[in-house]
């Protein structure tokens, strides 16, 4: 760790900017900011602010707010072009754009209040009350101990999220399993199971009967089982990476199969539960069983090749760190990866969106935030047992072992993927800042089977939850018969579509689920009978 951490040092000291490129920013710097203070000395009504946010008026008819918001948007200009021609270190050069950025966004005069002419006018004309409901906004987020990103009071989950109809038909330690009411008459014979991520609760794709995938897959005749991870407690803050695809989806996998009775089902992993499913597959296959007809992969990782901006957090020391607090090697041997942690992370990856827009609005402003049941899920997080999350830093994102045959063991065999040769369906979402899509599409070159690549548009979790009855967004296919070796090569023989890419996926998916049968009349069998009604316990949770 100290080598690692003194690598990193090095390489920080060792950027520099060469001397040509530092002068010319230099002098636009100095001609920019001449021009703006001339502009406010002789037409102070004339300085506009082009950025969303100083877009209110207040900003624009006081000369004094506008003239200082201008210079803020020069001054994180000119730092972002001083630290995008930095040369050294790639790696180094990421970490600085990052902390550039982060520093930008958080002085911004709009974040307050002395400098915000919209927050002063309105404590001004509700006579102070708009800071006191921010004041006990602001106590109320403490004591909650997460900022509100919608008004959190108009959902529930089990009421009006998380509300398709169904029955927990198994539970252990790691999960529960949910067994869906059919919407239809007859279903395909062969079954449906959803691996959802366990760093985040399995209702993003049951957020509300009009955007829920759930509901889509039922609609279009599948019988479908869902993962509902549980909210990790202290009681399994030792269990490992390994513990999640025994006891977790590989378990899922066989209750699936003996709840309907069939030799193979066809399943979805999403985001990290895709990494999971995938990991699990491989494992069973080299064991000699292949339980799943067909694989979907939604934003999910096989290559770390590309981690985006997650990357400039990962290195030897931060692991290692990791690990010695809360992984295997640590004192107690484990200890939990706490949820407000790593929601904070996600948040500070869209800070502008995610943290100042609501410093601003709950805080300085005194509003409640709209309702969005999409941003609540997105507060109601979990924690993660840290041996297995360190197990998944180590040899995901720092050193990319588990799309080389063989360079890891799980459940005590060599994980290969290439041994997954069932068809694939693999979708990447355009702007997707967790998972790039360039790096979704490098699971093509991973399995082996036959394989389906569909681009959408917008970001990790808007791109995927795209109901087609919106009509909104778009994505791509393609007509090639094979994928080719890069995303960009895919790109170029590819066509935009208006929509969503359900459809295409609910296409491909009827191929491979079989003939139509009679809907099952009760849910479970006699080896696993009804335990509760969905959504059950576990996603109830609080972390």
């Amino acid at each position: 760790m100290g080598q690692s951490l003194g690598a990193t040092l090095q390489s920080l000291a060792g950027l520099n900017i060469p001397a040509e490129q530092l002068q010319s920013i230099q002098q636009d710097y100095l001609r920019q900011a001449g021009e703006l203070w001339n502009q406010a000395l002789q037409q102070p009504d004339a300085v506009k602010v082009s950025d969303k946010r100083f877009a209110s008026p207040e900003w624009s008819q006081s000369p004094g707010s506008a003239f200082m918001a201008s210079m803020y948007l020069l001054n994180a200009r000119t730092l972002q072009r001083l630290a995008d021609n930095l040369t050294g270190d790639d790696k180094a050069r990421q970490r600085v754009r990052f902390a550039v950025q982060q520093w930008a966004d958080a002085a911004s005069p709009a974040n307050f209040l002395a400098f915000n002419p919209e927050a002063l006018s309105k404590a001004v004309s509700t006579k102070g009350e708009s800071l006191t409901q921010g004041l006990s906004h602001l106590l109320n987020d403490i004591r909650q101990g997460h900022m509100s990103q919608t008004d959190e009071s108009v959902f529930e989950v089990g009421v009006n999220v998380a509300t398709t109809q169904g029955s927990v038909v198994y539970e252990n330690p790691y999960f529960q399993l949910i067994e869906y009411k059919p919407l239809t008459a007859q279903v395909h014979e062969v079954p449906f199971l959803f691996v959802p991520p366990c760093i985040n609760k399995y209702y993003i794709l049951d957020l509300q009967p009009d955007n829920s995938l759930v509901r889509y897959l039922l609609s279009q005749g599948h019988r479908v089982f869902m993962v509902s991870w549980v909210n990790a407690d202290d009681s399994l803050a030792k269990a490992t990476w390994d513990d999640y695809v025994e006891h977790g989806v590989t378990r899922a996998i066989d209750v699936t199969r003996e709840v309907t009775g069939a030799d193979q089902i066809n399943a979805l992993g999403f985001c990290v539960g895709g990494t999971l499913l995938a990991t699990a597959l491989a494992t069973l296959a080299t064991q000699g069983r292949k339980p799943v007809r067909s694989l979907t992969l939604l934003t999910a990782f096989l290559d770390f090749v590309n981690t985006g901006t997650m990357d400039v957090f990962v290195d030897e020391a931060m692991v290692r760190m990791r690990e010695m607090t809360m992984g295997a090697d640590s004192p107690m041997g484990g200890g939990l990866l706490r949820g407000n942690e790593l929601a904070a992370t996600f948040s500070f990856l869209r800070a502008n969106d995610l943290v100042w827009n609501y410093v601003i609005g709950n805080y300085l402003k005194g509003e409640l935030p709209p309702a969005f049941d999409l941003l609540y899920w997105n507060s109601d997080s979990t924690n993660l047992p840290g041996p297995m999350y360190t197990w998944y830093l180590r040899n995901t994102y720092l050193e990319n072992k588990l799309c080389k045959p063989g360079a890891v063991d799980v459940c005590g065999v060599p994980l290969d993927m290439r041994r997954l040769d069932m068809p694939t369906f693999i979708y990447g979402s355009r702007e997707d800042h967790i998972v790039p899509w360039d790096s979704a599409y490098a699971s093509s070159q991973v399995v082996s089977g036959p394989k389906t690549f569909v681009l959408g548009a917008s970001g990790h979790i808007a791109g995927v939850i795209n109901p087609p009855e919106k009509k909104k967004r778009s994505h791509w296919v393609s007509s090639a018969r094979t994928l080719p070796a890069t995303a960009q090569a895919w790109m170029e023989t590819a066509t935009e579509q208006p929509g969503s890419w359900w459809p295409v996926w609910a296409g491909w998916l009827a191929e491979q689920a079989g003939k139509m049968v009679p809907a099952p009349k009760q849910p479970g069998s006699r080896q696993h009978p009804v335990i509760e009604a969905a959504p059950g316990r576990y996603v109830k949770r609080k972390a």
